[in-house]
């Protein structure tokens, strides 16, 4: 009577395992029944295909010798024969004869009990790991725990632990125990002391997600974000486009009187989000970028990945941006290197990237040069010898001559 309320105690408490840890109860029986099997070798052998099987009911655990039923006997250790076995089986069936030893249930507490811990240490690492790899790239909440050698840990939903490394951390933002954090999951990883899951504060993952969270259109696949360029505690810029003509991006985005960007830069500690609008012609899109800035025109050089952009005198300074900050993430967002010229010095900076350019392609921009220049002025230029430049330049070239003269 003692034993069969001791099992059904061990039920009981498998089950308060289960919903307290989010274990599956099944995954804790089979633990279980692992455990014991392993004690019974240990203390009486292994040389018998023995299993254990614990009821889900009763928790009453038995050990039993399993052997196959066969025709003929080749190992009595495995086999039985079906004489033996009896009219209920057939060949292929398996005939289990309980070996459970008086003394087992003692042994069984005393050595079953770490492998079950184990186990169940085990389990809830997988869970933890599971429920984290299906948010990589995600947000997640959490507070402050603790710092350890410029690393902040993170308490998960009161429970589980994250680092923000140093890394990942923004310049300038400052985090006190307890002060509620909301981050990025960048990478989750399995490590001998559990799973390891690693936040960001500056991904630019960051910043789509928040904008996710704040703008419904985004979230329901209205409004779609095309690139986003960060400078982490600083400055983004974000290229948005709409897919629908009556939806106006940007004011999406902004909302009314700005309250859902302006709550996206809050939970950014007050980095300025500049949301622009994406478009597939890349002259217009990289005057939008430049924004606030005003440019006059872009010249594009696609087999450099170069764009010569000029700007009026007064907006050169607005156009590059502090440290060049403003230039630089317009050029990261849009793809494109960006040689931003004042308007006075455009012929100048045009001269003498040529000049970079014909020392790379060994002398050809010259003739380029005299080609471009004629085409702007609408004069049909002089042939070229085939000798000195490749047949693609001159294609090239061909076709940029007519889009000039047909505008």
């Amino acid at each position: 009577m003692a034993e069969s309320a001791a099992d059904e105690k061990l039920i009981d408490v498998l089950q308060f395992i289960s919903k307290e840890r989010n274990i599956p109860f099944e995954m804790l029986l089979e633990a279980l029944e692992a455990a014991l099997l392993t004690a019974y070798k240990r203390h009486y052998g292994s040389e018998a295909n023995a299993i254990v099987i614990v009821d889900r009911g009763t928790g009453e655990y038995r050990v039993y010798h399993r052997r196959t039923v066969v025709e003929n006997v080749e190992d009595p250790k495995l086999e039985i024969s079906v004489k033996q076995a009896g009219s209920p089986y057939q060949p292929g069936d398996f005939f289990d004869e309980e070996v459970t030893p008086k003394e087992f249930g003692r042994i069984a507490a005393q050595t079953a009990k770490q492998v079950i811990v184990q186990r169940i240490r085990e389990a809830e690492r997988d869970t933890v790991y599971n429920k984290y790899a299906r948010k990589l790239n995600d947000l997640v909440t959490g507070t402050v725990q603790r710092y350890e050698q410029r690393n902040m840990y993170v308490l998960l939903e009161g429970r589980d632990e994250a680092i923000l490394p140093l890394s990942e951390q923004v310049p300038g933002e400052t985090f006190r125990i307890n002060d509620f954090i909301r981050a990025y999951v960048v990478d989750v990883r399995k490590s001998p002391k559990g799973p390891q899951v690693v936040l960001s504060r500056a991904a630019e993952g960051l910043v789509q997600r928040l904008l996710e969270l704040e703008v419904p259109e985004i979230a329901d696949g209205i409004v779609e974000i095309m690139a986003i360029a960060r400078e982490a505690g600083s400055r983004s810029k974000v290229a948005v486009r709409s897919m629908r003509a009556e939806v106006d991006p940007i004011g999406a985005c902004l909302g009314p009187k700005s309250s859902r960007i302006a709550n996206v830069s809050d939970n950014l500690r007050g980095e300025k989000i500049d949301v622009i609008r994406y478009d597939t012609d890349a002259q217009t899109f990289i005057m939008n970028a430049l924004q606030p800035a005003k440019v006059i025109s872009v010249e594009l050089f696609d087999d450099d990945g170069v764009a010569l952009v000029i700007v009026p005198d007064y907006q050169l300074s607005l156009a590059i941006g502090r440290d060049g900050q403003n230039v630089r993430l317009a050029a990261r967002v849009t793809g494109w290197r960006l040689d931003i010229a004042s308007e006075s010095e455009a012929d100048e900076a045009r001269e003498r990237y040529l000049a970079e350019r014909a020392e790379r392609t060994g002398g050809e921009a010259e003739e380029v040069t005299q080609e471009v220049v004629e085409a702007e002025e609408g004069v049909e230029p002089a042939p070229v010898a085939a000798a000195g430049v490749d047949e693609e330049l001159i294609r090239k070239l061909e076709e940029f001559r007519r889009e000039r003269l047909g505008e």
